[in-house]
């Protein structure tokens, strides 16, 4: 039978000098006797996976909204595959696999329905009252908005951890002004691999659903440098006449040139660096989980092509507006009539305020729910 504390031998013994253990976390805010079974870590990843939050990725936009076709991916999806690709990366550089596992699971956990557009729509309307940035928000989550326990707020979980979703950064996200960790150390490396492993996963299934979608063609993707030398090495393998088969490895092919382009780079750096601890990680003036510059080139320029090809394309377009007029719309309605909210939410302002509420209450929802909510507020003969 593996106690926890035979957990935390194994990793004290096993994992790499540099690897944030479950023995040495900061703890949680709220004391807790730890469980018997399970690392400080598992037990936040169980957490997670059992919030409602979690759930509610499952009907929230990544790029393609619901109701546009069940093969797209979706919050949910995303965050499996994030976390597959942390899990793989976290393993092979003897890191802490659990806590990265937990950190990909719950990076999302703040997003708003339909996408970055509902994030914009709330960032706008919160201007003056407190503002609105997706991590915050995840972190305002796990903290407060999780109500699951008799004995304290939000999920309880480990300071790492909550540090972890604070600092989650891609190029998509807005700078946030968060105080309670200090900005000038850098992440975990634990955390720094998410943050790669969410720019892989969101690279590629990108790639994936505009293909399916028919906004980008392999045509098109031709005058892409990384897309090109992939795809001749699916060549080189196999003999492949069926194109979907073709695109299908290409992409299989192109995670495991990033994954391992990330890998043996990373390596390099933290044996040049002299990496012996996770103070060092922190107090290193650039971040340690990174791609080789070659690498690093290429992959901006398929992200400027997804940029301008799909994220820009007229039927996403045309998807992003139409949210952000639902989202404004509800938004305005609740403020202007806070009764037309439910009671427990009616509730909630008291304690958080209005325009706090509100938000919270909009955040939360799926894409689908937003939609019906619309629904029930202007259509006349909808029911309520």
């Amino acid at each position: 039978m593996l106690t926890r504390k035979e957990i935390e031998l194994r990793e004290e013994r096993e994992l790499a000098t540099y690897a944030m253990k479950s023995k040495d976390s900061r703890g949680r805010k709220y004391p807790e006797e730890e469980h018997p079974f399970r690392s400080i870590y598992q037990r936040d990843r169980d957490r997670i996976i059992h919030s409602t939050a979690f759930r509610r990725l499952e009907y929230k936009t990544q790029v393609f909204v619901n109701h546009e076709g069940d093969y797209y991916r979706t919050r949910l999806t995303h965050t499996i595959e994030v976390s597959q690709i942390a899990r793989i990366i976290a393993r092979a550089l003897n890191l802490n696999e659990d806590l990265a596992e937990a950190i990909a699971l719950a990076h999302d956990l703040g997003h708003t329905p339909f996408g970055h557009s509902g994030e914009d729509a709330l960032k706008k309307l919160m201007e003056g009252h407190g503002g609105f940035e997706h991590n915050l928000h995840g972190l305002r989550v796990v903290d407060i908005l999780e109500q699951k326990y008799p004995n304290f707020p939000g999920l309880n979980l480990s300071w790492e951890l909550k540090e972890s979703i604070a600092k989650h950064s891609t190029p998509y996200n807005h700078k946030s002004n968060q105080t309670e960790y200090n900005t000038n150390e850098k992440p975990l490396l634990e955390a720094q691999i998410v943050d790669l492993a969410d720019s892989i996963a969101y690279d590629n299934h990108d790639l994936d659903d505009g293909l399916k979608a028919g906004i980008i063609t392999d045509n098109d993707l031709q005058t892409m440098e990384l897309w090109c030398e992939t795809q001749k090495k699916v060549r080189q393998i196999y003999i492949i006449h069926d194109n979907d088969i073709i695109i299908a490895q290409t992409i299989k092919t192109l995670i495991d040139t990033e994954v391992t382009d990330l890998l043996e780079n990373t390596t390099s750096i933290i044996k040049r660096e002299g990496i012996k601890t996770v103070n060092d990680v922190k107090n290193h003036p650039n971040l340690i989980v990174s791609f080789s510059p070659a690498l690093s080139e290429q992959k901006k320029k398929l992200q400027n092509f997804l940029f301008k090809n799909v994220y820009q394309h007229y039927r996403v377009a045309r998807m992003s507006d139409k949210a952000m007029r639902f989202l404004e719309e509800l938004f305005v309605a609740f403020i202007k009539n806070p009764k037309q909210l439910p009671a427990e939410y009616q509730k909630w302002i008291e304690k958080a305020g209005l325009y706090q509420g509100v938000c919270d209450y909009i955040a939360g929802m799926t894409d689908r729910f937003a939609q019906d909510e619309y629904k029930k507020l202007f259509y006349p003969y909808e029911r309520v």
